[in-house]
């Protein structure tokens, strides 16, 4: 009882983070209270399974579309902000001096559509597709994309899939059959996307039930073509809400060679705690500690790099959002994972004094668990997996889990 009780308490914390709504009405920059005050624009290609509203204040509900809808948004971010926080207006229109506006909302309905808006908005052939998680409106997504890609300085077009979430604390269950609904269409959308001569990689980022999503495109896409599409080159799975034996699975199946894997995890992430609950008390990847076994084995195993943000501290109450709102990390993510490199330094200097442990082997993987008390954050990057032969006709995927699950 106890713990149905906690859960409960955390349940009903959840439901009253809220903030205004009907914000998707694009208003002008020169409505500013204040013309000379600076601000920065973010424009994003954004693909959806959702329901279109009809009400152009919310564009798109949490109700699931027969097809999918394509729109590109422009938001313009205020200067005067704290790093890692989405400034949500307090009376509608939105102030672009002091809050987050959108400034143009186009839809897009062809596919050559969507290849010149990514043509003019190219950084380097670089593409970023972020996939959010539960309880999220379609401008929660939006908002909270556009800090990522603002916050972290990041060379890259950003691309939003956003699934039907109706936004609703006890709508957990409909959310989840939501992401199921939405992996073919990501998969088209990362398809079609890596199909642009104008695309040279492409990072998947995923956050909490978004990675399920993202983790059962990809494992669809190995099943087809017995890989992944070798232009994307990075999967980062922030706050992953999954079972860790079902990942286990579907990270094997989606077949060799494999993106690289990076994963963001918290222990006292609160609202792991209530999906764990919900879920029969299974573990859920996010709440790992990558530098105990099993997980450190078989993490080196898999050759994926967990980034443990325990001690890393935010003004999130649930502790489950803290790879967008700590600034350390989204630098991180911006300056060093999207650009391809690799965290094998002995020391990784991130802004505001913040050290990152860095350890590379089962040798030094005792100094990282010796240090991450002392240090905000405790990475550990584990060497990529070699090639293995070609499996003999009698082996089965059980040989495969048995190397790389990462089960307790």
């Amino acid at each position: 009882m106890a713990k149905r009780s906690v859960a409960l308490f955390l349940l009903l914390l959840l439901a009253s983070c809220g903030h205004p709504g009907g914000v998707m009405t694009p208003v002008s920059a020169s409505l500013s209270s204040s013309s000379i005050t600076p601000t920065s624009t973010v424009d994003m290609l954004v693909a959806t399974t959702r329901e279109p509203s009809g009400n152009p204040a919310t564009l798109f509900n949490g109700e699931r579309s027969s097809k999918p809808h394509l729109t590109q948004i422009s938001i313009s971010i205020p200067a005067k902000r704290e790093a890692g926080t989405v400034q949500w207006p307090k009376r509608l229109p939105p102030d672009p001096a002091t809050d987050f506006a959108v400034t143009r909302v186009q839809q897009i309905d062809t596919v050559a559509q969507g290849r010149v808006w990514f043509r003019q908005h190219v950084h380097g052939g670089h593409a970023l597709v972020f996939i959010h998680g539960f309880n999220n409106t379609y401008e929660d997504s939006v908002f909270r994309l556009a800090q990522l890609v603002h916050d972290s300085k990041m060379q890259a077009t950003p691309v939003l899939f956003t699934w039907p979430s109706r936004a609703e604390i006890t709508a957990y269950q409909y959310d989840k059959e939501s992401t199921n609904y939405s992996r073919t269409a990501l998969e088209q959308a990362l398809r079609t996307l890596a199909a642009d001569p104008d695309v040279k990689d492409i990072t998947v980022m995923a956050h909490s039930m978004g990675t399920w999503l993202a983790m059962e495109s990809l494992r669809q896409m190995g099943i087809r073509d017995g890989h992944v599409i070798s232009k994307i080159h990075n999967v980062i799975l922030a706050s992953p809400d999954i079972d860790i034996q079902v990942f286990a699975k579907q990270y094997v199946e989606m077949g060799e060679p494999r993106p690289k894997f990076t994963i963001f995890v918290s222990q006292d992430d609160k609202a792991l705690a209530v999906s764990s609950f919900i879920t029969g008390r299974v573990s859920r990847l996010g709440a790992i500690n990558p530098a105990e076994e099993p997980y450190r084995s078989k993490l080196e195993n898999a050759g994926i790099t967990a980034i443990d943000l325990t001690k890393v501290k935010t003004h999130d109450r649930l502790n489950h959002g803290k790879f967008a709102e700590s600034p350390e990390i989204v630098q991180l993510i911006g300056q060093r994972l999207m650009t391809g490199q690799t965290l094998t330094d002995s020391k990784v200097t991130l802004g505001q004094g913040i050290t990152a442990v860095v350890g590379g082997t089962v040798s030094t993987i005792g100094t990282v668990a010796a240090t991450a008390a002392a240090a905000p954050v405790a990475i550990i990057e584990q060497p990529v997996t070699r090639k293995k032969p070609p499996r003999a006709a009698n082996e089965t995927l059980d040989g495969d889990l048995k190397q790389q699950t990462l089960t307790q």
